[in-house]
C-alpha cells in the first residue's frame, strides 16, 4: 500500500522543512512507497491526518516532532468509527526538537533507519491517552510544563534544548501556582500545586523525565502532581527532573507519583495546558483524561 507523509515544515523551527531532502532520499532509499502533504496552517495536520486515513493510505508517517505525532494522532481517531478502532499504522520521521516519543519507545533518531523500520511494516500496538476532546501520544500537563512551553515559544535567541532549560528557570522565578482538585481511580488531593503532568512517555521536553516510571504499552496513565513553596526548592528540583531513575524529582518532598485509568483535575485559577508540547488552551480550569490500552499501531523495529 502507498503510505502518506505529513511533514510539518514548522517542526524545529524550520529545520524540518530544511530536512526535507534527508528524509525523502532515506524513504526512497528504503524503497517506500509513499506520497507527500504538507501543513500550511495550525490545524491542518489534524485534517491530512484524517483525510489520509479516509483515503486509505497506509501507513501514516509523521514527519516531525512530537507535536505533529499528537496531530497526526488526533487525525486518525477522527476518521475512527468508534472510540475502540484500532489507529494507523503510524510511522516516524524524527525532525523535531526533542523527539520525546521517539526516544521513549527506542526507536531511531537517524532518517535512514527510521525510514528502514517503516518500510519492515512491524508494528506494536501501544496506548493513547485523552483529555477532553484532545488525543496525545506522550504527554499532556497543566501548571508548569505548559508555562514553560509559553515562555519557550518566546525564546528566538537560543536553539535547541538548551531553550527549554532556559525557559524553565524563566518560569520558575516567576514562582507560578494553582489551587487544585485532583480525582483518580482509588485517590484524591486538595491543595495547592506547582505542577500536574500526566503521561504514556517518560521524558519530555528533550532533557526532562517529568513522568519517570511511565509506559506507554501498561494500559495506564501515570501522572505527577506536587507542590514546591519557594523559587529556591523548585530551582533545587530542576536537576532532579532531568534523571529518568533513582534520584528523580518525584523523591522530592511535595511530589507524588501516581497510576491510573480516569483523571479529573479542576484547578482554581486557570492555566495553560498542552498535549505532546502543544498549546491546547492558555487558560483552563477542567481537564479529564482517560487512557485507551493498545489502541495505536506504531511502526516499531
Amino acid at each position: 500500500m502507498t503510505a502518506k507523509v505529513i511533514l510539518n515544515p514548522y517542526s524545529n523551527r524550520w529545520k524540518a522543512r530544511a530536512r526535507w531532502p534527508e528524509a525523502e532520499a532515506a524513504l526512497k532509499a528504503a524503497g517506500v512507497d509513499f506520497e507527500l502533504v504538507v501543513s500550511e496552517r495550525p490545524g491542518h495536520i489534524v485534517e491530512l491526518s484524517e483525510q489520509a486515513v479516509r483515503q486509505g493510505f497506509s501507513p501514516i508517517i509523521a514527519a516531525g516532532g512530537d507535536g505533529t505525532i499528537g496531530e497526526v494522532v488526533n487525525g486518525m481517531a477522527h476518521a475512527a468509527n468508534s472510540e475502540k478502532e484500532l489507529l494507523g499504522p503510524l510511522g516516524i520521521l524524527p525532525l523535531g526538537t526533542a523527539n520525546d516519543l521517539v526516544y521513549n519507545l527506542g526507536l531511531p533518531l537517524e532518517l535512514q533507519a527510521a525510514a528502514q523500520v517503516i518500510k519492515a511494516g512491524s508494528t506494536k500496538r501501544m496506548d493513547v491517552g485523552k483529555v477532553n476532546d484532545r488525543y496525545f501520544a506522550n504527554n499532556s500537563a497543566a501548571g508548569l510544563e505548559p508555562y514553560v512551553t509559553t515562555k519557550q515559544v518566546k525564546i528566538t535567541w537560543i536553539s535547541g534544548i538548551l531553550r527549554y532549560l532556559v525557559a524553565a528557570v524563566w518560569a520558575i522565578m516567576e514562582r507560578p501556582k494553582w489551587g487544585a482538585s485532583i480525582k483518580w481511580d482509588d485517590g484524591e488531593y486538595n491543595g495547592p500545586i506547582s505542577l500536574v503532568t500526566i503521561g504514556n512517555g517518560a521524558r519530555s521536553g528533550g532533557v526532562f523525565y517529568m513522568i519517570p516510571h511511565a509506559d506507554p504499552f501498561d494500559g495506564q496513565l501515570t501522572f505527577v502532581y506536587g507542590f514546591r513553596p519557594t523559587r529556591l526548592a523548585m530551582l533545587s528540583t530542576l536537576p532532579r527532573a532531568m534523571k529518568p531513575d533513582v534520584g528523580s524529582y518525584v523523591e522530592v518532598d511535595g511530589i507524588h507519583e501516581q497510576k491510573a485509568t480516569w483523571i479529573k483535575i479542576h484547578l482554581e485559577n486557570s492555566s495553560p495546558a498542552h498535549t505532546d508540547g502543544e498549546i491546547f488552551s492558555n487558560a483552563i480550569q477542567d481537564l479529564e483524561y482517560s487512557i485507551f490500552p493498545a489502541r495505536l499501531q506504531i511502526l516499531m523495529p
